[in-house]
C-alpha cells in the first residue's frame, strides 16, 4: 500500500504496512519529469514529489489528489557564496516555497541540515523534515520521531538510487519490502528515464540532460536499474493487494 510523507502519524505503526516513493525533481527537464509523472498516474501511486523549479507540469501535480508536493531547497550555492537563490537561509526557503506555498514536507539537496535550518522549516509551516538517509543495510531501524522542538516530525529515508547506483547494491526487491522499519524510497526522475544501473551511465549523459531526443540514447534497456526497480516495487504491491 502506498502513501504520501503528509500522512505520516508518529503515533500510529501503520505506517510499517505501507511504502512510501519519493522524487526528489532535482531541476530535470519536463520531458524527463513527464517520463516519471506518466509512470505515477498510470499505476493509481501516492507519491511524495520534492520540488526545485518552476515548470508547466506543476499544474498537472498539484491536480493530482495523489502527490503531496514537498520543497527540495538547494542551500549550495549560498554556502559557496552564490546568492543566486537567496542572501541567507529565509530567502533561500522563501524562493523554494513560491513554487510550493502549502508545502509540508521538505528535502534539503545534498540532505543539507543544521539546527538553525530545522528551526526555519518550523516556523515557516513545513512540518515532515526528510533529511535522513540511514541505508537498509545499516543494522538501524528506520522510524520517523519527533524533533526536540516537538513540531517537526523527522522521516528517515532508508533507500535512495543515486547512492544504491554507486555502489551498486542488491536489485532484488524482496530484499527491501521485508525490512522493519519505515519504507521511504527516494528516486529521482533523470536515473528513471535513463534507467540508470550504475553512475557512469548518468554522468556519461550529463551532457544530454536537456536534449532530449539524444537522451534517449543513453538509456539502459534492460530491466536492472532504477526504473525496473520502481517497476518490481509497483508489481511486489500490487500482488500483495491481490491476495489479501
Amino acid at each position: 500500500m502506498f502513501d504520501i510523507i503528509e500522512n505520516i502519524d508518529v503515533n500510529d505503526l501503520e505506517w510499517k504496512n505501507k511504502i512510501f516513493l519519493t522524487f526528489d525533481i532535482d531541476w530535470a527537464s519536463d520531458e524527463v519529469l513527464e517520463y516519471t509523472l506518466d509512470i505515477i498516474e498510470k499505476n493509481n501511486l501516492k507519491a511524495t514529489v520534492f520540488v526545485t523549479h518552476d515548470t508547466v507540469l506543476l499544474d498537472r501535480m498539484k491536480s493530482n489528489k495523489n502527490i503531496e508536493l514537498g520543497i527540495h531547497p538547494n542551500f549550495n550555492p549560498l554556502v559557496n557564496g552564490d546568492f543566486r537563490y537567496g542572501k541567507n537561509l529565509k530567502e533561500v526557503l522563501e524562493y523554494y516555497l513560491n513554487f510550493v506555498p502549502n508545502a509540508k514536507s521538505v528535502r534539503s539537496h545534498d540532505l543539507k541540515q543544521k539546527t538553525e535550518l530545522l528551526k526555519l522549516f518550523s516556523e515557516y509551516g513545513l512540518t515532515y523534515d526528510c533529511n535522513i538517509y540511514l541505508p537498509h543495510n545499516s543494522g538501524i531501524i528506520n522510524k520517523p520521531f519527533k524533533h526536540f522542538d516537538n513540531k517537526l516530525l523527522r522521516v528517515p529515508h532508508f533507500w535512495e538510487d543515486d547512492i544504491h547506483c554507486l555502489y551498486e547494491d542488491s536489485w532484488i526487491i524482496d530484499d527491501y519490502l521485508k525490512y522493519d522499519g519505515i519504507k521511504v524510497f527516494d528516486f529521482h526522475p533523470i536515473h528513471i528515464f535513463l534507467n540508470t544501473e550504475n553512475l557512469n551511465r548518468y554522468e556519461n549523459s550529463r551532457e544530454w540532460h536537456r536534449e532530449h531526443a539524444l537522451l534517449q540514447e543513453h538509456k539502459n534497456v534492460n530491466h536492472i536499474g532504477v526504473e525496473g526497480f520502481l517497476y518490481d516495487i509497483i508489481r511486489r504491491v500490487n500482488e500483495h493487494s491481490n491476495n489479501r
